[in-house]
């Protein structure tokens, strides 16, 4: 039997309930101190980890301090800079158009609208909804790799575009939530409800969870 939209919600309340509980630090794990800095951290991060991130930033950020910086950067030379975190060159280019970009239309300063922010290329709605949920305090659906395999193991969300599964996430969470429901999704999806090995027998929210691909006790 389907479960109802009134029951899901509820549900996803209690989860997140526990969630919190569990990882009460969970916060965003990329390095930042402007929106601008988040921005091309978050483009970096894509299918890379934001250990690696991290990593690599610091320079980076030390270097172009501001969209003009970045706008102006030898393409080359970025594309080494960026070379450690994987698909360097499509990263580079589209740091260098997003900022160029930056400059042209808003003075150099990143929006703080999903609107704009999906104009700049590279940019998606995750990419921009990270940004606005933690650079501008905004309540927002990031749908990273965690959240999209913790949300549809917990039969929360039901979809292989991202964009959907944020959709039905908007839905289903509370709004005042929809930001720290991220960071709770993400600290679960690193420390528990891993993709290859997930450590069912130990989680928090066992009994909340209707996956039917489970890893039983050994």
């Amino acid at each position: 039997m389907a479960e109802a939209p009134a029951a899901r919600r509820a549900r996803a309340r209690k989860i997140l309930k526990r969630l919190a509980q569990v990882y009460p630090k969970a916060t965003i794990a990329l390095r930042f101190s402007t929106p601008l800095e988040l921005l091309v951290a978050t483009i970096l991060a894509a299918q890379c980890t934001d250990e690696r991130v991290n990593e690599v930033t610091p320079s980076l950020f030390k270097k172009y301090r501001t969209a003009r910086d970045y706008a102006g950067a030898d393409p080359t030379t970025l594309e080494e800079e960026c070379r450690s975190t994987g698909f360097y060159k499509a990263k580079a280019r589209s740091i260098l158009g997003a900022t160029r970009m930056l400059v042209e239309r808003w003075g150099g300063q990143v929006p703080g609208t999903l609107e704009d922010l999906v104009q700049l290329p590279g940019v998606g709605h995750k990419t921009a909804n990270v940004v606005l949920g933690n650079a501008y305090g905004q309540q927002a659906v990031a749908v990273d790799t965690h959240v999209f395999r913790v949300s549809q193991r917990l039969g929360l969300a039901k979809s292989m575009n991202p964009d959907e599964v944020e959709a039905q996430l908007r839905g289903v969470l509370p709004r005042s939530h929809w930001t720290r429901s991220c960071h709770l999704f993400q600290a679960h999806g690193r420390a528990t409800c891993e993709a290859r090995r997930p450590d069912c027998p130990r989680c928090a929210i066992g009994a909340l969870c209707p996956w039917p691909g489970k890893v039983a006790p050994a």
